[in-house]
């Protein structure tokens, strides 16, 4: 990985503040000082087994492929349901391998729009679907709700289910009385966003194929040069924390990733890592990950780069933006990896950036104090204690003071509460660039309700610079969620509703359409 930083004063007086604190050594020794002064504090003592996950997940390797050889043999096809840092890395990898010879289809859902759910109930064929529940406290709304349909729809036969979650949770306890085909326990001490390379990203990786033993020697190598014993200044991942960091407390907040074919889905697994950790308190970074590097922004003050490629993919267009980002100053790291292998290398040199980035910036990097929020206004909409307001169509007048409010330094963001197919994401994308070109500035875009698992939490923590523009689409042809009183369609308005709220409680501008054209048409 190489560095281009006009910041680079300021991170060498960094890199000798950390060498002086002994924070690599104190990251490795588990010490929750480095992050928070009470290290009783919850959320990171018990949060830091992703460090030494390579070596954990070892003596999980040959049970892996003995139980994916098997379930491949009868199996077509693994649906993943799971949100946010239970399903990402697998998407990653599987955008990344492509589908191995003799390996089932992996579709994942993470998805409350009854389109998605339909979508994966008609491509394929139940009786050959292996479904992995995976959640990490076992509770998680939409894992559950997905659940309960396809245990219907499938027939019920727990040989087509598996689950993956911590000890002791009730997904564990419901996985052994209905039959499931495995439960698999993952360590406790990984939160969700840091598990990529234990059972949550393992056993859905053997399942499509996968060498996870290569994949964590990738892991383990990275480990090894993170380490305390090799110098601060050679440690790629304090390296590229520092560099992200930095760059955000220089006001450069907006951290720009271009990634080329084989690892776009990366971006999705970052921005979820990067974003839910380190935006609360009034501070964070924002991944911007779904622009083309064929974009060139006219407002590039709050912009930081990051280039990736896999040899053998078009490179070039990343390159010439890189370069163009390192001559007008702005700070740039840039890398190749020599092939899908070296994702496991990636997860654990971002995770570890990650932790460094969250002790530069002062904020405990484990936690997620304003997702709750969100769900706790979901959980109320569905029990019927908030009326949903009457739908309204957006004035022109409205649309541009809205957009008119949108200063420099500012981002806006499209919350899409719409399936995620090939036609809706050109929707988006045409938004985005008509945002673009408005507004001069940043605009991002998540679907609904994954984005509430990633950059929610920096939507609501993070700093004041957001301004959100909330897309959702009218219900064509709803699902009940089988043991409740609602509906999915019901599920994904009380989530959009939810999030709604959360904003506007903070503050924060906010506005709904019913589709991606209705703004254009108003601009």
């Amino acid at each position: 990985m190489t560095f281009t930083n006009p910041l680079g004063d300021a991170v060498r007086r960094r890199l000798e503040a950390l060498r002086a604190a002994r924070s690599v050594e104190r990251i490795w020794d588990r010490d929750p000082t480095v992050w928070v002064d009470d290290p009783t504090t919850p959320e990171v003592a018990d949060r830091l087994g992703w460090l030494d996950v390579a070596s954990t997940m070892e003596a999980y390797v040959d049970d892996l492929h003995a139980f994916a050889k098997d379930a491949r043999g009868e199996f077509d096809r693994v649906v993943l349901l799971g949100m946010g840092g239970s399903s990402l890395a697998p998407e990653v990898l599987w955008r990344a391998f492509g589908r191995q010879a003799d390996a089932p289809l992996l579709c994942m859902l993470d998805s409350t729009d009854p389109a998605a759910i339909l979508a994966i109930t008609q491509g394929g064929d139940l009786a050959t679907s292996l479904f992995i529940v995976a959640s990490k406290s076992g509770t998680t709304l939409e894992t559950m709700s997905f659940f309960r349909y396809f245990w219907e729809q499938s027939g019920g036969l727990g040989r087509q289910f598996v689950a993956i979650t911590d000890p002791e949770t009730p997904l564990e306890e419901l996985g052994e009385s209905r039959g499931f085909r495995r439960v698999f326990r993952n360590p406790p001490d990984i939160g969700g966003r840091f598990s990529a390379l234990s059972l949550f990203g393992l056993v859905p990786a053997a399942l499509m194929g996968v060498d996870v033993t290569k994949l964590l020697d990738r892991a383990a190598a990275m480990g090894r040069r993170c380490a305390p014993d090799e110098p601060i200044e050679d440690n790629p991942g304090v390296m590229l924390g520092l560099h992200m960091a930095e760059a955000a407390l220089a006001g450069r907040d907006k951290h720009t990733i271009l990634l080329s074919p084989r690892m776009g889905a990366f971006g999705l697994w970052v921005e979820q890592l990067v974003a839910e950790s380190t935006g609360k308190s009034g501070k964070g970074i924002l991944p911007v990950v779904n622009e083309s590097p064929d974009f060139t922004p006219p407002f590039t003050a709050d912009r930081a780069y990051t280039g990736m490629w896999m040899e053998g993919d078009p490179s070039a267009p990343i390159e010439h933006r890189t370069t163009w980002a390192g001559g007008a100053g702005l700070p740039v790291t840039t890398h190749m990896l020599s092939g899908p292998l070296d994702l496991g290398a990636e997860f654990f040199r971002w995770e570890f950036a990650t932790a460094i980035a969250g002790a530069v910036l002062g904020i405990n990097p484990f936690d997620q104090p304003n997702v709750a929020e969100s769900k706790a206004n979901t959980t109320r909409v569905l029990a019927g204690d908030v009326t949903p307001p009457p739908a309204t169509k957006l004035r022109r007048s409205d649309a541009t003071t809205f957009l008119d409010g949108v200063q420099p330094r500012d981002y806006v963001c499209v919350q899409a509460f719409m399936a995620p197919n090939e036609s809706n994401d050109e929707a988006l994308a045409e938004l985005q660039a008509g945002l673009r070109d408005r507004v001069d500035g940043v605009v991002t875009a998540g679907y609904g309700p994954r984005y509430l698992h990633s950059t929610g939490q920096l939507h609501k923590g993070g700093p004041p610079q957001g301004h959100f523009v909330q897309i959702l689409e009218p219900t064509k042809r709803d699902v009940l969620v089988p043991g409740t009183d609602f509906s999915f369609g019901d599920l994904l308005e009380a989530q959009a509703l939810g999030d709604f709220q959360a904003l506007e409680s903070r503050g924060r501008p906010v506005i709904r359409i019913a589709d991606p054209a209705e703004l254009l048409e108003l601009m």
